[in-house]
């Protein structure tokens, strides 16, 4: 499968896509108006980054005690009533007057949902597409990401300014209960991939598994660090520049499009696990110069060109799903996009920290530096582990029960 249309042709990919989508521009639209709120509140980058990405720290509690339903809930009904949830949750954050306690405790109930839903999503998207499909239905997802943030935080800050933050989160509920519709009505019932109930035992046992294996630890130690950090730097777009963060954000977004849309689409497949490292690199770079606290102008440009490097996440689980058996991809996938997602949340955290004391463009460069220096520690121990070189395919030891 390496067209758009055999793609879009594959029976249940449009409604999962369109699902996706409306989900995602609500979670944009709501981050960017309760980011907003909370810095006015308070005036403390800290607070601001955490009640944009704090929900990403709650994400390693799904993974280690729930992610085991990604594969035992049927899909349907899941993506439905976590939709549902979710644009429960978003008008709740619309009340006035709302306590921070409050506030921090609905981000922290969304991220442990959001862990078992990424599980699910994607997970079902392995079964609905054949093997060579999954790249470029990822790929697809990725871009769809990045167009809906881009017009997400496009929107969301228009509405922010002339609205208002608390009415921008009624419009991002909105578009979460029309999500809900669409998993609802436009998805078909499919049976759990996995039977028997949901527990933390087996999410244990099952990541036990996952992580026993030396080349799949590689891998998601490089799908969830690097990647972490760079959106720590991210998360200091609202302090960096007040006015303007929807901006850098749109356009970060943009970046990440463009990235996602030539891995996917245009490399060849004897080059995708060459560029991981590249594109790591290049994720990371461009930060370093936020230390001289560059003008609008060139700093929407360097978020921009940073982004592409994102594209290296999809060129890493196309490796990751080739060292992983099928009975297992939704909890494989849910790992590493809740991992991901922890990682973004505690270097969002960090990140704010860092900017407390010193100022945003410093600890945007500091995480930069955090960044690059995993990327080629990670490239290292590769090349020791397997004698050859980062971007090589990773095998499994003779007469390994993971391969395919």
């Amino acid at each position: 499968m390496r067209t758009y249309r055999e793609l879009f042709r594959a029976p249940q990919f449009g409604p999962l896509f369109a699902t996706s989508a409306v989900q995602v521009a609500g979670s944009t639209m709501s981050g960017l108006a309760l980011g907003t709120l909370v810095y006015a509140a308070t005036d403390s980058p800290l607070l601001a980054t955490l009640s944009m990405f704090g929900s990403s720290l709650a994400q390693v509690i799904g993974a280690t005690v729930l992610m085991s339903a990604a594969d035992r809930l049927p899909p349907r009904a899941a993506m439905t009533g976590m939709a549902l949830a979710f644009g429960l949750a978003t008008a709740v954050l619309a009340v006035p007057g709302l306590p921070l306690p409050a506030v921090f405790a609905i981000v922290l109930i969304e991220g442990v949902v959001a862990a078992v839903g990424g599980g699910v999503r994607y997970g079902l998207l392995h079964e609905v597409l054949p093997e060579d499909g999954y790249l470029l239905g990822r790929s697809v997802l990725n871009m769809c990401v990045g167009l809906m943030q881009i017009g997400g935080f496009g929107l969301g800050g228009l509405l922010v300014a002339t609205l208002s933050a608390r009415g921008t989160l009624l419009v991002a509920a909105a578009l979460y209960l029309t999500g809900a519709a669409v998993a609802r009505f436009g998805l078909a019932r499919r049976p759990p991939r996995a039977t028997g109930r949901p527990s933390a035992a087996e999410t244990w046992r099952t990541n036990a598994v996952l992580w026993s294996s030396g080349p799949r630890r590689r891998v998601y130690l490089a799908l969830w660090v690097p990647n972490g950090l760079i959106v720590g730097c991210e998360s200091l777009f609202v302090p960096y520049a007040p006015g303007h963060a929807g901006l850098l954000f749109a356009c970060a977004a943009l970046g990440m499009l463009v990235g996602d849309t030539a891995a996917g689409r245009f490399v060849a497949q004897r080059w995708r696990g060459r560029l991981a490292l590249p594109m790591l690199l290049l994720l990371a770079a461009p930060y370093l110069l936020f230390a001289a606290r560059p003008a609008l102008p060139l700093a929407i440009a360097l978020a921009a060109l940073a982004s592409v490097g994102f594209s290296a996440s999809l060129l890493l689980q196309e490796r990751l799903m080739a060292l992983t058996p099928n009975e297992i991809t939704g909890q494989a996938l849910g790992l590493h996009s809740s991992g991901m997602l922890t990682m973004q949340g505690v270097a969002a955290a960090l990140a704010g920290a860092v900017a407390q004391w010193t100022s945003p463009g410093t600890a945007m460069s500091v995480m930069a530096g955090a960044s690059l220096a995993v990327t080629l520690s990670l490239a290292a121990a590769g090349r020791r582990a397997a004698g050859a070189e980062y971007g090589g395919a990773p095998r499994e030891p003779s007469g390994s029960a993971v391969t395919r």
